[in-house]
């Protein structure tokens, strides 16, 4: 019954579930809790540091933290990790950026927990395409595929958004699939940038 619920309970029973980021919807589902008593625990247990707010309606256990990749997925939806930090991801840049960087069809925001800043910059819904699950042990998340991160990134160089690094490495990206994917944007400074560096 829910007026027996502990901390442990809610643990073993969202790791046995796989939701290491959760709503209160979700958290009343899970238990068959009304709302007003899930309001009750969470504040609660924020206060006690068993569990972390990540945004306004958005939750994780504090013992068994989501990666920084799930918490970007989950942080601001629709989105995928992408940019600067997808290329770093596929060693495309040599070091990973100090943001969390993603695309989105929504408003471009940002979100700072703790000391990590999570970017999420507004593309086209026609261009949002080229990302796909990738999973690393436990931990799943959506991400650009090397080619889409490349020309993503590229869009918002040619826009002045975002300065050039030099230390990009294309060796082994797929040309073709550079090409396609920058077609959807449809910038003519896109394509020259692109001609440049390929």
């Amino acid at each position: 019954m829910y007026t027996l619920l502990k901390p442990f309970t809610v643990r073993e029973e969202f790791l046995k579930r796989g939701l290491r980021i959760f709503t209160p919807s979700e958290f009343s589902l899970v238990f068959t809790i009304p709302g007003y008593k899930t309001k009750r625990y969470l504040s609660k247990w924020v206060r006690e540091a068993f569990l972390v707010r990540l945004r306004q309606g958005l939750y994780a256990l504090k013992s068994d933290l989501p990666s920084e990749e799930e918490i970007a997925n989950r942080l601001y939806q629709p989105s995928y990790l992408s940019f600067e930090y997808a290329l770093a991801f596929y060693n495309i840049l040599p070091e990973m950026p100090y943001i969390v960087t993603s695309a989105t069809t929504k408003t471009t925001r940002n979100y700072n927990l703790d000391s990590k800043t999570f970017a999420y910059l507004k593309i086209k819904k026609k261009t949002y395409i080229g990302y796909g699950i990738t999973k690393i042990g436990e931990k799943s998340f959506l991400i650009a595929d090397p080619e889409k991160a490349l020309v993503d990134y590229f869009y918002f160089v040619a826009l002045g958004k975002k300065p050039i690094n030099e230390r990009l490495n294309l060796k082994n990206l797929n040309k073709e699939k550079i090409i396609e994917f920058a077609k959807l944007y449809d910038r003519p400074k896109l394509n020259k940038l692109i001609r440049e560096y390929l």
